[in-house]
């Protein structure tokens, strides 16, 4: 395919830029001091778990690296959660997240789920941690449906949103919010396929990522690896104005065209990825890898 064909193709957007070049951080808060603004992320890292200790599971083989950069004075990452049917795993995802030394606020959304999820859930929010907002809906709506409601609950930074499952490991916030903080990027996603091969991802499931990513890169003009991932991060002004209108995993492509059509500046990182199969709780399906093409060529035209 030539060049001309392929900016008919993405409808003239084959110029957004994805791999920022170097340059002045953009709306970029002096850092505060390095020493005590650690020790306090430490200290309320501590408080976090320590209050939840008797309700959440932190393997102690689970090492949490230290924060190798400064961040902005006040700066505070919003970690969106949409949580289904995730009882096996929603107490150690919880306790992976709230361990990163990090000033954040943790939004789990609950999409009524049935497996007993909620009645742990439930016994967290009697805990009153100041980090952590659960939000119970009273019916099943799918994931985009749940995004949408805690993004309109984020009150950080930066708005990241993290699966309820084991398959995203919570250590990678930490590169994901780098070139935010260093003024590099609005957007940034986190690639399963930019490094080590993924872990148990069957080859159907690449083959299907590759080409729905190929066909949202058609027509948006980004050069991503992994458009269906789940780690996306924001700056949490690029979501203002953004209404996200699919309820399920339409979500991912949605958002993509729709952050492409407005010029944002988008970059990707490595991360790591544990895959789970059918047996262990993975919900997408034929269906919505087909809801996905009608979404890259809906929202690529028009919102």
């Amino acid at each position: 395919m030539t060049d001309s064909s392929l900016d008919s193709i993405s409808g003239g957007f084959a110029d957004v830029p994805v791999v920022v070049p170097p340059s002045a951080p953009r709306d970029v808060v002096p850092p505060a001091p390095a020493d005590s603004a650690a020790r306090e992320r430490v200290d309320r890292t501590l408080d976090r778990l320590e209050r939840l200790s008797d309700l959440l599971t932190l393997d102690e083989s689970y090492d949490v690296p230290p924060l190798d950069y400064n961040l902005p004075a006040d700066f505070r990452v919003s970690v969106v959660m949409p949580v289904y049917n995730e009882q096996a795993t929603i107490r150690q995802i919880l306790a992976r997240v709230l361990a990163q030394p990090l000033p954040l606020e943790l939004i789990v959304v609950d999409d009524f789920s049935t497996d007993g999820t909620r009645d742990v859930l439930r016994r967290l929010e009697q805990q009153n941690v100041d980090d952590l907002r659960i939000i119970f809906k009273t019916r099943n709506e799918g994931k985009g449906a749940a995004l949408r409601t805690g993004f309109q609950h984020a009150t950080g930074d930066v708005v990241l949103v993290q699966d309820a499952d084991l398959e995203y490991d919570p250590r990678d916030i930490l590169r994901l919010l780098a070139p935010i903080v260093e003024g590099d990027a609005d957007v940034v996603y986190g690639s399963r396929f930019l490094s080590e091969r993924p872990c148990g991802s069957s080859p159907v499931h690449r083959l299907g990522n590759g080409l729905l990513t190929m066909a949202s890169n058609l027509m948006t003009g980004l050069r991503l690896t992994d458009m269906e991932t789940c780690y996306k991060a924001f700056r949490r002004n690029v979501l203002r104005g953004l209404t996200i209108k699919q309820n399920r995993f339409g979500f991912e492509p949605e958002i993509t065209a729709k952050i492409a059509r407005r010029r944002q500046r988008v970059c990707e990182v490595p991360i790591r990825y544990h895959a789970r199969d059918w047996e262990e709780g993975k919900k997408i399906g034929l269906a919505d890898a087909l809801n996905a093409l009608y979404c890259i060529a809906r929202y690529s035209w028009a919102d």
